[in-house]
């Protein structure tokens, strides 16, 4: 009791991004799980549903947005606040726009937390008369300074959390449910990626329900998934009828149902 009583307090979010509807977080807690893929066909998946989505990569080390999406080039600015680039039906934003691409972010964790604090509040994400229904963070893994950022600066709606089916994968998928319950943020549900021979199956499935946590589908692994984003077309976008496209828009139904959108 004593110690909890010295633990900090978590903390008190400011507000939504203006005109954001939603702000969802897709989240691993380890990296290398495929976390950046989903994020983006999950987020290409809630667009086919007809809503106004946008993708924040906030990866500041690891930027994957630019090259899933086939972005390049720094946004324009107008009224002081940066306009999103727009790719298959996304707005996007991503440190990756803002640097060369061979650039190392040689930062540290009070630089990273600015620059996604500058990316969430000053892009424009939504208007008065268009707001966007929801804006997708893809989190980098790990449960550190950027993660408790975007907990700091935007009341976040919920978070999905991916994750390949062998233990290493999920205990780190655990603690990432851990921090989110500690600070009120719903976990909305866990999806299982790469599942299949190579890395086994159900792993992510019996631990949804060891945290008594929905589980929302699993994602074998393909290499038309991983085709599509080296390419920067999300198969999601350019091959809806493929299986691993019809098993993103299952995941986006339930993911808009537990959103209220």
């Amino acid at each position: 009791a004593a110690t909890d009583q010295g633990r900090p307090k978590a903390p008190v979010p400011t507000d939504r991004p203006a005109y954001v509807k939603r702000v969802l977080a897709v989240a691993s807690g380890k990296g290398g799980v495929g976390k950046s893929t989903v994020a983006v066909n999950l987020a290409a998946a809630l667009a086919a549903r007809g809503l106004s989505v946008g993708v924040l990569d906030a990866d500041v080390y690891g930027p994957s947005l630019p090259t899933m999406l086939g972005l390049s080039g720094q946004p324009a600015y107008e009224d002081g606040a940066m306009v999103p680039h727009t790719a298959h039906g996304l707005k996007a934003m991503s440190v990756g726009l803002l640097t060369k691409a061979e650039d190392a972010m040689i930062w540290r964790g009070p630089m990273a937390s600015q620059a996604i604090t500058q990316m969430l509040t000053q892009t424009r994400w939504g208007t008065e008369e268009q707001p966007l229904d929801v804006l997708v963070i893809d989190l980098p893994p790990g449960t550190g300074d950027v993660q408790l950022t975007l907990i700091q600066k935007t009341p976040l709606d919920g978070a999905v959390i991916v994750s390949t089916p062998q233990e290493v994968a999920l205990a780190d998928a655990r603690r990432a449910h851990t921090l989110f319950a500690k600070v009120g943020v719903p976990t909305l549900g866990l999806i299982e990626n790469m599942s299949g021979e190579v890395f086994g199956t159900g792993g992510a499935e019996a631990e949804a329900a060891r945290l008594d946590a929905r589980y929302l589908g699993d994602l074998p692994l393909d290499g038309a998934l991983r085709r599509a984003g080296d390419a920067g077309r999300p198969l999601v976008a350019v091959d809806p009828q493929h299986p691993a496209s019809d098993r993103f828009h299952q995941i986006a139904a339930q993911v808009a149902a537990a959103l209220g959108l």
